[in-house]
């Protein structure tokens, strides 16, 4: 069964700062919950797999992961990934991803990625419809983990602070005290570490495969 992904993420974060997260693979396997990448093969190849946790069972997939392209200019990654578990599913991806400015707002990106992914045995039975509500969800936490590590990075250089760029839309009183405080802003503390999930939200996943399985069955029925 194969099924199609094309989704564009707003980032409330620069360009440059979200292609350092993109570019660097090891650093966007830590984005997604449950994935990790064990070993470096080669300069454009790693091992790794991915965890699914419901309650007390758990699934664990092992694979690799090649990357296919690497576009610094227009902050570009080609990748294709591949794996396999131990109950003979397997699934492979083909997914270009790209940061894109925001012409709205310098300040601001877009997470831009659309896949191809393949899957055999026992998880293509859920169907592709159910398969692409489960991705949404998944894909939901990565890109929140995603935007988390970026803003943890330091601002690029000449980059306009927060504040400056909200005061042209802020009332007279809000940007007086905005303003007023500069010295403040500068002395704040660093931004605390993102809190990224260890593991895939296996029961939620679960719940929604459930609640897909009573609605498909009473609207049969109706």
């Amino acid at each position: 069964m194969e099924v199609k992904i094309d989704k564009r993420y707003p980032l409330d974060v620069d360009p440059a700062r979200a292609w350092a997260i993109l570019g660097d693979l090891k650093t966007v396997a830590g984005c997604m919950p449950g994935a990790a990448l064990t070993e470096q093969l080669s300069d454009t190849s790693y091992k790794g797999g991915v965890k699914v946790k419901v309650g007390p069972a758990v699934a664990q997939f092992g694979g690799t992961v090649d990357v296919l392209e690497k576009d610094e200019a227009d902050r570009k990654m080609v990748l294709r990934g591949k794996g396999a578990d131990k109950g003979g599913s397997s699934a492979s991806m083909d997914m270009n991803a790209q940061i894109e400015a925001d012409p709205a707002n310098p300040q601001h990106s877009v997470l831009h990625g659309d896949a191809a992914v393949i899957v055999n045995g026992k998880f293509a039975q859920f169907g592709g419809r159910m398969m692409v509500q489960v991705s949404d969800m998944l894909l939901e936490q990565f890109v929140e983990n995603f935007r988390q590590t970026a803003h943890a990075l330091p601002a690029p250089a000449g980059a306009t602070p927060a504040a400056t760029t909200d005061a042209a839309t802020a009332t007279p009183l809000e940007t007086s005290a905005t303003t007023a405080a500069p010295t403040q802003q500068a002395s704040a503390p660093p931004a605390a570490p993102p809190k990224v999930a260890k593991e895939i939200n296996g029961l939620a996943i679960a719940w929604m495969l459930i609640k897909n399985w009573f609605a498909s069955l009473f609207g049969k029925k109706s």
